[in-house]
Parts: C-alpha cells; sequence; structure tokens
C-alpha cells in the first residue's frame, strides 16, 4: 500500500547541510538519499520511471528544437539558431531519431570547440522551444529549462554514454539542490531576478554531473555553491517582456558554467572551501531583497529599455 503524501520522509531536508547530515551518516549519495525520501510517497521503480519520462520529454525537446527552423514569435524576430548548429555541427551525416543522432555527435568528436558547439546547441534548442510555445520541463522554470538538458546530453554524448541509471543519479541531486534554493531562497525571476533561475538551474546541473562523474557529496555541492557564486546578482530584463532576449543565450552560459563549476570541484578538496551552498543560497536571498524592482522580470530596466518595443498586451 502507497503511503500518504504526509509520510514523514526517511531524511528530512531543508538546507545542504541537512543533506550532507545525512549522506555523512548513512554513506549514501544525494541521489540515493533522495530515492530514500522517494520512496516514501511510491515505490522506487515508479519513482524511476517518472524520472526517465522526465528526461524523455527534456530530450524529445532538445531533439525537436536541433531540427525546428524558422523565426520565434511575439514580435521580435528572432530567429531559430539551434537547427543550423546542428546542421553544421552534424556535417550532412544521416540519422533518424535521437539515438541515431547520439551516434553522429559522438562520432564528430570532442575536441573544445566542438563539445562547446554542441552544449550550446543543445541548450539553445530548449529554450527556443520554449520560447515558441514548445514543450519543456520546468528545470526549475521554463525561461532555464535548456540548462539542465544541455548538461545531461553533454555527459552522455561526450562522457560517459547512455546509461539510465546515471541519467536517474543525475536528475534526483540535481532536483534535490534545488528544492533546497526553493526553500532557502527562491526560483522565481520576479522575486529574485535571473540569478534565481539560470543561476540555480546552473547549480543544480552542476551537482547532478559532480555526482554522476564520481564526485563525493561534498564535492557535488561544492560544485552547486560555485555556479551559484557566479550568477549572484544577475538581473532578470526581458527585451518586450518576452522570455527570448536574453534569456535563450543565458542558458548556454548557465550550461557552461555548469560544467566548469562541477570539473573545479572535482579537481578540488571542500576542506578549503571558503563558502558553502548554504552561505551562497542565503546570500542570493539577501541579494534578491536588495534588487531593484525594475531588474527583476518586468522589463522595466536593464536591456529591456535599451530596445523599447511597441508589442500588444497579451
Amino acid at each position: 500500500m502507497k503511503s500518504s503524501r504526509n509520510s514523514l520522509v526517511a531524511f528530512p531536508i531543508n538546507t545542504a547541510d541537512d543533506l550532507l547530515h545525512w549522506c555523512m551518516k548513512t554513506g549514501l549519495a544525494i541521489s540515493e538519499v533522495v530515492m530514500e525520501n522517494e520512496s516514501s510517497w511510491r515505490p522506487e521503480n515508479e519513482t524511476r520511471a517518472g524520472v526517465l519520462n522526465i528526461w524523455q520529454t527534456m530530450k524529445d525537446c532538445m531533439y525537436r528544437g536541433c531540427h525546428t527552423r524558422g523565426t520565434l514569435p511575439g514580435g521580435l524576430f528572432v530567429k531559430r539558431r539551434a537547427f543550423e548548429l546542428n546542421k553544421r555541427l552534424t556535417s550532412g551525416k544521416l540519422y533518424k531519431d535521437y539515438d541515431s543522432w547520439l551516434q553522429v555527435i559522438k562520432e564528430g568528436g570532442a575536441n573544445f570547440q566542438i563539445t562547446l558547439d554542441w552544449v550550446s546547441c543543445f541548450a539553445l534548442a530548449v529554450n527556443e522551444e520554449n520560447a515558441a510555445f514548445g514543450r519543456v520541463v520546468t528545470a526549475p522554470t521554463n525561461g532555464a529549462a535548456g540548462v539542465i538538458p544541455a548538461v545531461l546530453q553533454y555527459y552522455i554524448a561526450f562522457c560517459n554514454g547512455y546509461d539510465e541509471d546515471k541519467i536517474i543519479r543525475f536528475l534526483l541531486t540535481a532536483a534535490e539542490v534545488g528544492s533546497i534554493f526553493k526553500k532557502g531562497s527562491t526560483i522565481s525571476a520576479a522575486m529574485g531576478g535571473c540569478q534565481a533561475e539560470i543561476g540555480v538551474s546552473s547549480a543544480m546541473a552542476a551537482a547532478g554531473l559532480t555526482e554522476v562523474m564520481g564526485g563525493t557529496q561534498r564535492q557535488a555541492l561544492m560544485a552547486a555553491e560555485i555556479a551559484m557564486e557566479h550568477h549572484l546578482g544577475m538581473t532578470c530584463d526581458p527585451i518586450g517582456g518576452l522570455v527570448q532576449v536574453p534569456c535563450i543565450e543565458r542558458n548556454t552560459m548557465g550550461a557552461i558554467k555548469a560544467i566548469t563549476a562541477s570539473q573545479l570541484a572535482l579537481q578540488s578538496s571542500p576542506d578549503y572551501a571558503k563558502v558553502s551552498l548554504d552561505k551562497v543560497i542565503a546570500t542570493m536571498w539577501n541579494t534578491a531583497l536588495d534588487m531593484n524592482s525594475k531588474y527583476k522580470e518586468t522589463a522595466d530596466g536593464g536591456l529591456a529599455i535599451q530596445l523599447p518595443l511597441s508589442l500588444s498586451e497579451c
């Protein structure tokens, strides 16, 4: 019999310190702690299936975005770029679906420039789909939906191949970090600026990537902290009130920062870290409180007022 939604989880978590406490006490990885908590509500096989369904949706969105050309709706006339970038990177090679596309990506090499281009392509594809009213996974929001799929696709294409168990671990770890940010600060650009969206998504992706790359629990949290530390104060100033400029490109930056943060954490000892994840979350919230309201998704400041547009209200 399934437990009630009100059941107490095995490992109550409100902060990063709480999460680390349970990891150290049990020896479990972050994703294993999360799975134990999710098992308070449903059997593990249902959670696994649900997480893989989330990845399938992300995967479909990314593939669709890479194969759809045209101009985004809304009046800015932003040209979709993922299609042309994907076309150039695949160099006319034939494929028919995600699996054969993935094989073409792998066969194209993994030097720095190619990898960087592909990560940008993955992120652009998802957020162009978002801007065109396509189906995306809020991770943690629609405007930041491209970061986690791009980083996970990077891992699959260039690091370890397609491994369902690793995909589940990545997403469970990322989700827990996102939950901690939501409890300690915000994931809303209207409340905290873009640091709350791209910044949080980058931190989530950094933690997930670090776990599946073999990092310790402390390194995963360190990666999340590094990613957010370098998004602190990021404003949200969408031109015309649309989630297009600068939002789509920001997902490429968030994805690259997540990968960099993970690599830094994997090559570092958390013993020497000066800032904890909880401290950066508190700093992010204080920054959000201090941020002028015109930089919080209002289109009243920043880039939005540099390119004034006459768009019909909806």
